[in-house]
C-alpha cells in the first residue's frame, strides 16, 4: 500500500528527525518545504529565483510559489508511490491546493500525523539548540512566539484533517527511538 502522509508538529518537536526515520521505514521520500526551497534556489530554477527575492527581503515566500514548488516535487518519480510531507501545508489555502494536486494525480492522503509536545520542554530544547548552533536571536520570547504562531496556523488544519478521519496524534516527547516506535504503532501496518 502506498502511503501519502503529512507530519505536523511544533518547532522543536523532532519532526525532521522523525520524518527521516519514518520515510525510510515506509520507503517513501521525506519532503520538506525547506529542502524544496533550498533545492530550487541552488539549482537556479525560475521558482527558486522568485523565492530567493522574497527570502532576501525577509518576507515569507507566497503560497502561489510554495504551491508550485510542492506540486513539481510531488510530480517527481520517487514520489509516485507515496511521500511524507514535512512543513506543508501550513495554511487552509495550502490544504485546498494540496487536495487539488493530489486529486489531479488520482491520489489522496492516507494519514496526517501530529507530533504533540509539551511547550516548556520544546522551549528548553530550542534554547539548547540555539546555544549549540550560536543562534543568539533565538531567545525564549522569540521561540514562544513561533510556537504561538504554529498553534494559530495549525489548529485549523488539525480540525480539517480530524474531520476527514485522517488525523493521528502521537506524543513527540521522550527518547527518539520511543517516539519512532509510537509513530510506527499509530500508523499500523503501513509503517511496519
Amino acid at each position: 500500500m502506498s502511503t501519502r502522509l503529512i507530519l505536523l508538529g511544533p518547532p522543536g518537536a523532532g519532526k525532521g528527525t522523525q520524518a527521516a526515520r519514518l520515510a525510510t521505514r515506509l520507503g517513501v521520500p521525506a519532503i520538506s518545504t525547506g529542502d524544496i526551497f533550498r533545492a530550487n534556489v541552488s539549482e537556479g530554477t525560475e521558482l527558486g529565483q522568485l523565492a530567493q527575492k522574497y527570502m532576501n527581503a525577509g518576507e515569507y515566500v507566497p503560497d502561489e510559489v510554495t504551491n508550485q514548488m510542492v506540486a513539481a516535487r510531488l510530480a517527481e518519480p520517487d514520489a509516485a508511490d507515496g511521500f511524507l510531507l514535512d512543513g506543508y501545508p501550513r495554511t487552509e489555502a495550502q490544504v485546498s491546493e494540496l487536495d487539488s494536486i493530489l486529486t489531479g494525480n488520482g491520489h489522496e492522503l492516507t494519514h496526517v500525523v501530529e507530533l504533540t509536545a509539551d511547550t516548556d520542554e520544546v522551549v528548553a530544547r530550542l534554547l539548547n539548540r540555539a546555544e549549540e548552533q550560536g543562534r543568539a536571536d533565538d531567545t525564549e520570547s522569540v521561540i514562544r512566539r513561533r510556537l504561538d504562531v504554529y498553534v494559530e496556523q495549525t489548529a485549523p488544519l488539525v480540525r480539517i484533517y480530524a474531520g476527514r478521519g485522517l488525523l493521528v496524534q502521537v506524543d513527540g516527547m521522550g527518547d527518539v527511538d520511543e517516539v519512532t516506535a509510537r509513530l510506527a504503532d499509530a500508523l499500523g501496518s503501513s509503517a511496519g
